[in-house]
């Protein structure tokens, strides 16, 4: 029972994301790209996808969605930062920012 529930929550939480993304991408198309690390093509096929597709992409056991920093000592400097106080979401989005294109980067070059 309780892998039944977890399914359910990734499930769930899929279905959340895409249609925040979904709504991301129609406030503002430019901005949800970068925040989301979204190029062109995937910008458009997620804010093309109807409901029922949404739904259907969501039933999956793996996470759609996933963690930008990739790194724990940057993650630390987020959390324990005191010179931070304040200033948490511009570095979290500095931060996250960054390794969204700096992975990008180094799959280009494979």
């Amino acid at each position: 029972m309780h892998s039944n529930s977890l399914l359910d929550d990734i499930q769930d939480l899929n279905l959340s994301y895409l249609l925040l993304v979904q709504r991301l991408l129609n406030e503002d198309r430019e901005s949800a790209m970068f925040r989301l690390d979204l190029n062109a093509d995937l910008a458009d096929t997620i804010g093309q996808l109807s409901i029922k597709q949404l739904t259907q992409l969501s039933r999956t056991n793996q996470l759609l969605c996933h963690l930008r920093i990739s790194d724990a000592d940057k993650l630390n400097l987020l959390v324990h930062n005191p010179r931070a106080q304040g200033l948490e979401q511009t570095h979290a989005a500095l931060l996250m920012a960054g390794a969204g294109r700096a992975q990008s980067s180094l799959q280009q070059r494979s």
